[in-house]
């Protein structure tokens, strides 16, 4: 009777462990499926979250830009991206200026940075149609990236485009505040009173003497024009860089929630 007894219990366990077996088995299948639904589902929103927070870390930083360039001599006052005379010019600026040219350099220089700052709003507008290209791998390695990595992206991406496009609004922009004319009176002054003596083979000579020959100016076929929009770029994208960096590394700048969820580091 014993020896029965102790059968069955011994089948009934087995039994009972064979059936607990396969209800753990279940569970944790479904488990792992449940887990694998919800993980797909937050990667998914993670993917969206990063690049929507990185679209807005760049409208925010072009905002940024805008306001501050776009301001009343926006690049006239700020010596980080004021538009110096083209290289060619540079060099005669201290001899224009001892035979009475001041006030062209003066005007130039002003007319120059007008010119930028009156494009930039315009440009700005730019930069935030371009932003929607960003795809999600690019937006990961954005943001594990640099600090400048998102204004590199931007940069290398549309840069030429958006020459092409500002090219015909500094254009328009410099008509309209006589910059060409500026630049052509400019040229003529330094034409008639300065490049005489540049190009005297004796004063070319004394200068290397002293030297001071690297102070003198070369001829150069330097369009204005693209100058003024290379360097109206260039302040753009320093200021949209300096943005960036801002909040990549302080919390305040983060001034929404998704900039919060996607610029805090784990």
């Amino acid at each position: 009777m014993k020896k029965t007894l102790i059968i069955m219990i011994l089948l009934s366990n087995y039994a009972f462990s064979f059936s607990f077996s396969d209800l753990t088995d279940s569970i944790v299948k479904e488990a792992k499926e449940v887990v694998k639904t919800q993980t797909a589902s937050s990667s998914s929103l993670s993917n969206e979250t990063i690049i929507k927070g990185l679209k807005e870390a760049l409208n925010k930083g072009v905002t940024s830009a805008v306001a501050t360039l776009g301001a009343n001599n926006g690049y006239l006052n700020n010596a980080e991206v004021k538009i110096p005379l083209p290289s060619n010019l540079e060099k005669a600026k201290v001899l224009i200026s001892k035979i009475g040219g001041e006030s062209y350099i003066k005007d130039l220089e002003k007319a120059m940075n007008n010119a930028a700052t009156q494009a930039a709003p315009k440009t700005a507008k730019i930069f935030s149609d371009s932003i929607s290209n960003m795809s999600i791998k690019d937006a990961s390695n954005i943001l594990n990236g640099k600090d400048n990595s998102a204004t590199t992206y931007f940069k290398t991406n549309t840069m030429e485009s958006l020459k092409t496009l500002i090219t015909p609004i500094i254009k328009e922009t410099m008509a309209a505040n006589n910059v060409a004319s500026y630049y052509s009176s400019f040229n003529s002054f330094y034409k008639e009173n300065v490049k005489s003596y540049v190009d005297s083979s004796s004063l070319t000579s004394y200068a290397k003497t002293l030297g001071v020959d690297s102070y003198i100016p070369g001829s150069s076929d330097e369009s204005l024009d693209e100058y003024i929009v290379n360097k109206a770029l260039d302040g753009l994208f320093l200021m949209i860089e300096k943005e960036e960096k801002r909040i990549r590394e302080n919390p305040v700048e983060r001034t929404t929630q998704i900039l919060k969820d996607v610029f805090t580091k784990n």
